[in-house]
């Protein structure tokens, strides 16, 4: 019932669930005291509707947004609790008393506060906001960027602002308990006076030295570096926070090109939860500060998604265009008529080529080139499994796409079955569920079916751990543990230096030290290996953070049961067993023939009773009838081993700047020429 309540409320926790309960009831009580009226009551109501707010505030609750939109925000809320409070002190007689007035003239200051305290906050969020924010570009240098306000006065103003009439509550609340004005009088100065002095701290930073240049000067001084810069090779990416993964999977790809990298962002939620890089980043929100931009000397643009505003660089002749995408799979996006508009699609291998041949949606055979997957390295290849563990299984649904269509995920007609299945095998095996990071994000149906193969692995792992079947090793968990307190207190000090200041500080400071890179390198690699010890290697596990990452998961994993994506392509280079469900039914050969990357797979029904095969593939790897067509099927869908995937997209990079080149000189020299002959 608590996890029905806690879906339908949209909150995070059980505890979360009864502040918003506490909070919610709160207000009917606090009526009923003060019409009663009972001081004591009023006062422990009014503490339980305070606490309940803040906790959800500082929870990021989805309730607290619910609510401002039905018109019972935060300033709503806080206006009821003092319109209550006047209330109570007319219930107890006190309407002619100067306690009274005091109090009803000290909220109508402390509410004419609110306006110039709002406008201040957005005046100076604006003003600091500047056209484009950089990673790994040398602003600061060419322009100055000022310290941003201290993060205290900024963050969550509006409720800090608000909670100052704490003051004031409390000290009306004591003298009329205890018959003597001097607490109500203090009290309310303190709210007034305290209002009054947050106005005033905030009004320095609005003018003057204390905000960034204007757009112009900022986006000269971009230009200015872009001029000294001189980039050759740019990765354009748009689209939501969600996406962010789309852009990360390129970066570490970028930074080993031979030729000078920029990474052109369209949205500032991207650049905020974009992973750490040494390549130079700037964001550029607006479309006509992008189209401004300097880029003359960029021969080659990259794009992973197809997004409307790809457009604002399409539209530049003097580059060649190239669709790489994110991912590799027999979804219909992997054939996206719109890769017309490029100059070339780069597939990984002969599949991708193949799968525009058959889609005939417009792609021509000359302007497909086949490069890899540079970003597979990481994968290791299968040795079998080790003989002081039991088998691995990673489940690693798609999420449900933008439609209803049963093929796009096996989350909501097979995955409790596969999980089920998986959780009893016999002999067991640990299961491992990763889902999509868009799960449930469109269809509240795939996030319930989410939380039900959640609930089934946190189960079967709760079982598992209470049996005598396995044992763990506490000491080694708990030395796991603490290295990746270690590790994570580490990363946080070298990342997180930032904290204090907002994105124009970030553009200023946002260098990367080579050397802080390469330490931070190490220790994900360590906090990852830490990770996978801090558990035994018998317990199901649910991962839904982004770390550790899908290709971590790979390599601790023995088998595979996905869906239709590119996480199955990307699979297919560890060489290790894996079964993918025909979700829409559509029979083994048509399902096979559809899709490419299946043809070495255990093809699951919904029922997932076949499930038997993959395992004993993973327990005999000798009798594996799958063995040799997976290998095969690895080099038709991701290229061959040799050269490497780099060294095959850096040859492809080199041989589009060479063609931009050639088209550029040739369109000097008949501008030339027209000149001459005018």
């Amino acid at each position: 019932m608590i996890t029905t309540a806690i879906r339908v409320a949209r909150v995070g926790s059980a505890a979360e669930l009864a502040a918003a309960v506490l909070m919610m009831l709160g207000f009917p009580v606090l009526m009923l005291a003060a019409l009663i009226p009972s001081i004591p009551v009023f006062a422990a109501a009014a503490a339980v509707t305070y606490l309940a707010d803040h906790y959800l505030h500082r929870k990021g609750s989805y309730l607290i947004n619910r609510l401002s939109k039905v018109r019972a925000g935060l300033s709503i809320r806080f206006l009821i609790r003092e319109l209550l409070l006047v209330l109570l002190l007319a219930r107890v007689s006190l309407s002619d008393n100067l306690m009274f007035y005091g109090a009803v003239a000290a909220f109508i200051a402390f509410y004419g506060l609110q306006a110039p305290h709002g406008a201040l906050v957005t005046l100076i969020r604006n003003r600091r906001r500047m056209p484009v924010a950089t990673r790994n570009v040398d602003l600061g240098a060419r322009i100055r960027i000022p310290d941003a306000p201290p993060r205290w006065l900024l963050d969550r103003s509006a409720e800090k602002v608000l909670h100052l009439d704490l003051a004031a509550v409390t000290g009306v609340l004591i003298s009329v308990e205890f018959d003597s004005a001097v607490a109500g009088f203090i009290g309310i100065g303190l709210t007034v006076g305290l209002g009054a002095a947050y106005v005033l701290a905030l009004a320095p930073y609005v003018r003057g030295r204390r905000i960034p240049p204007r757009a112009e000067t900022v986006l000269a001084a971009v230009d200015d570096w872009l001029r000294g810069y001189r980039p050759q090779t740019v990765l354009y990416f748009s689209g939501s926070k969600e996406s962010a993964y789309q852009v990360n999977m390129w970066l570490e790809t970028m930074e080993q090109l031979d030729s000078k990298p920029l990474i052109l962002l369209r949205e500032r939620a991207i650049l905020e939860r974009m992973a750490p890089t040494t390549a130079p980043v700037v964001c550029v929100p607006g479309g006509v500060h992008l189209m401004n931009m300097d880029l003359s000397t960029v021969q080659v643009a990259l794009y992973a998604a197809n997004v409307g505003k790809n457009i604002h660089l399409l539209r530049v002749p003097t580059m060649k265009h190239v669709f790489i995408g994110h991912g590799d799979s027999d979804k219909l996006a992997s054939v996206n008529p719109f890769s017309k508009v490029y100059d070339e699609v780069w597939t990984a291998g002969r599949a991708g080529r193949d799968r525009y041949a058959i889609a005939d949606v417009g792609v021509r055979d000359d302007d497909i080139a086949e490069v890899g997957r540079p970003q597979l390295a990481p994968i290791r290849s299968w040795q079998g499994v080790p003989e002081d563990r039991i088998p691995t299984v990673l489940y690693a649904p798609t999420w449900e796409g933008w439609d209803d269509s049963p093929g796009n995920t096996s989350l909501l007609l097979a995955g409790e079955n596969i999980v089920r299945a998986l959780v009893t095998a016999d002999p067991p095996v640990r299961v491992l569920y990763k889902p999509h990071p868009f799960t449930g994000t469109r269809s509240p149906a795939a996030k319930a079916a989410h939380q039900r193969i959640t609930a089934l692995v946190q189960q079967a792992a709760t079982e598992r751990a209470a049996g005598s079947a396995f044992t763990a090793d506490p000491a080694a968990e708990t030395a796991a543990r603490a290295e990746l307190t270690r590790v994570e207190a580490r990363l946080a000090a070298l990342s997180g230096g930032g904290e204090d200041g907002d994105e124009a500080e970030a553009t200023r400071e946002g260098v990367a030290d080579l050397a802080t890179f390469q330490e931070i390198a190490g220790l994900r690699t360590e906090w990852n290996d830490a990770y996978w010890r801090s558990f035994p290697t018998w317990q199901h596990q649910v991962i839904t953070d982004a770390e550790p990452r899908l290709y971590d998961c790979f390599n601790v994993s023995d088998a595979m049961v996905s869906d239709i994506s590119s996480v199955v392509s990307d699979f297919i280079a560890s060489g290790k067993p894996y079964a993918v469900t025909d979700s829409a039914e559509l029979g083994t050969e048509e399902f096979k023939r559809q899709n490419t990357a299946v043809r070495a797979a255990v093809i699951l029904s919904n029922s997932a009773a076949e499930l038997g095969r993959l395992l004993t593939a993973v327990r005999d790897p000798a009798t594996d009838p799958l063995a040799a067509e997976r290998r095969d099927l690895k080099r038709y869908l991701l290229g061959p081993d040799e050269p490497a995937s780099i060294v095959q997209f850096n040859t492809a990079v080199k041989a589009l700047a060479a063609k931009a080149d050639s088209r550029n000189r040739g369109q000097e020299t008949r501008t030339a020429a027209t000149e001459l002959a005018g």
